[in-house]
């Protein structure tokens, strides 16, 4: 789907904004890009027009592509990274995570934090994961994933 939105005037209007951000959430959840010209883009929301490291979870073969390089990680690490892909904007306890994805919480729950911040160093500085303080853990707003079912 192609949207042409025509603006008059130095600075978006606020529909105008609100519409991109709503645009901008649909391209997050599936495949999907966003063009701007300039000298709008400098306006928008810093996810739509910032160049990002797109991260690409090939499921079938359980690799991870980072900016097209080969990323290894352990079993946990991408079953963690996929699971909080799988479920963009939404916040998880560490007990949460524990059950989900390694299926039992008789483990630490900082187990989570040593794997969660093995996943950074490795992604060296590509923002995943954003630590809700206090609370959990949940994929960032500005993370570039692409889950690939057939790769």
């Amino acid at each position: 789907m192609t949207f042409n939105i025509p603006l008059t005037g130095e600075s978006l209007p606020p529909q105008a904004r609100r519409l991109l951000e709503a645009v901008c959430e649909l391209v997050e959840a599936g495949d999907g890009s966003v063009e701007v010209e300039e000298p709008l883009a400098a306006e928008l929301p810093a996810v739509l027009s910032r160049p990002g490291v797109e991260v690409r979870l090939l499921l079938a073969s359980r690799q991870v592509l980072v900016a097209g390089e080969l990323m290894p990680l352990t079993r946990l690490e991408f079953d963690l990274l996929q699971f909080l892909a799988d479920h963009p904007r939404r916040v998880f306890s560490r007990t949460q995570l524990l059950t989900a994805v390694w299926g039992y919480e008789h483990t630490g729950e900082r187990t989570v934090d040593v794997h969660v911040r093995r996943l950074r160093v490795k992604m060296n500085d590509v923002p995943l994961i954003t630590t809700v303080y206090g609370v959990g853990y949940r994929l960032a707003d500005d993370a570039l994933i692409v889950v690939d079912p057939q790769g």
